[in-house]
């Protein structure tokens, strides 16, 4: 799973040091944000500004071409990466929705066969205008929906809605695609907690991923050129041409190893193992617009959702 190494954040932000470790670990998920208010500061709000500093520096280096892909309507979550996000048929007054992984959790990963569903959230995230500048701390009040079965995503509600972000901040949101991707597909995966653009395309799908004790059904497999690393995990996977988000990104395969943590292995109709080392992973998120009704609630006996239930 693509997380940072927060103790090696937390001690960059200590030191006040101005360079990003090229390559993070996973561990497991930092604690929940305990913000208040506007005005309170948390150890992780100092690691977001550092960390945000540093990816600052970075951005002028990778600052997406005029007329690309760019970070609107991204954001950078305390350990993960994430994107506010709108089904096809959401309202401007609707309260706006932010897409993360379920690994990224402040309470630690669900288990399998864990669905997560309808619990209160303080959470908050960075929103990002088109170049990357955090313009806004936004603030969950639900955590919608979670699970780390046969898919690895989070849907969290802000106390916001479209038009008050578009109103304050003029940023809108990214449209989840209600249609399965297809390979070949050049695509952008935008993290926000870097402020970095990964430009590849789709390989081709995995039937089933094993993670560890995880496994995740018709993953996307990007071609080599997408080289994500820890933080980069809930990012947008976003359709070049359509500027839809297809998929929400995951994992990678980092040591070589077989279906371990941080080295997922593909396993095909037959049973067959294979493992690509240095080759990453999504997520589709095409199903999630089936299941979220009127005024963005989410119905899972909805016809046609087919996300798993808890």
């Amino acid at each position: 799973m693509r997380k940072p190494l927060v103790v090696a954040l937390c001690a960059l932000a200590l030191a006040g040091a101005g360079a990003t470790p090229a390559v993070a670990a996973a561990p497991s998920p930092t604690g929940a944000d305990t913000t208040t208010g506007a005005s309170s500061t948390t150890l992780m709000d100092v690691v977001d500004d550092t960390v945000g500093t540093a990816a600052d520096t970075l951005s002028g280096l990778t600052a997406p071409k005029e007329g690309a892909v760019n970070f609107a309507g991204t954001v950078s979550l305390s350990n993960c990466s994430g994107s506010v996000v709108r089904m096809p048929g959401s309202a401007a007054d609707d309260p706006a929705l932010v897409l993360t992984n379920g690994h990224c959790l402040e309470s630690g990963f669900p288990a399998p066969g864990q669905v997560v569903v309808d619990q209160a959230s303080s959470r908050t995230f960075g929103l990002l205008n088109s170049s990357g500048s955090k313009v806004a701390t936004l603030r969950a009040d639900r955590l919608l929906y979670a699970t780390m079965t046969d898919t690895d995503a989070a849907v969290y509600r802000l106390g916001t809605t479209y038009a008050q972000i578009k109103s304050s901040y003029g940023i809108d949101p990214l449209t989840l695609a209600d249609t399965r991707p297809q390979a070949g597909t050049a695509i952008s995966v935008v993290s926000g907690y870097w402020k970095r653009i990964y430009s590849c395309s789709i390989d081709g799908f995995a039937y089933r991923m094993k993670e560890g004790d995880w496994t995740w059904k018709d993953s996307v497999r990007y071609t080599s050129a997408c080289n994500t690393i820890g933080g980069t995990s809930g990012s947008p996977v976003v359709d070049d041409a359509t500027r839809t988000v297809v998929a929400v990104n995951n994992t990678g395969n980092e040591d070589g190893e077989r279906c371990t943590v941080n080295n997922p292995c593909e396993v095909d109709e037959n049973g067959g193992v294979t493992v690509r080392q240095g080759i990453n992973y999504a997520q589709q998120t095409y199903q999630f617009p089936a299941c979220f009704g009127v005024d963005n609630k989410l119905e899972l006996s909805a016809s046609g959702c087919v996300l798993p239930k808890p």
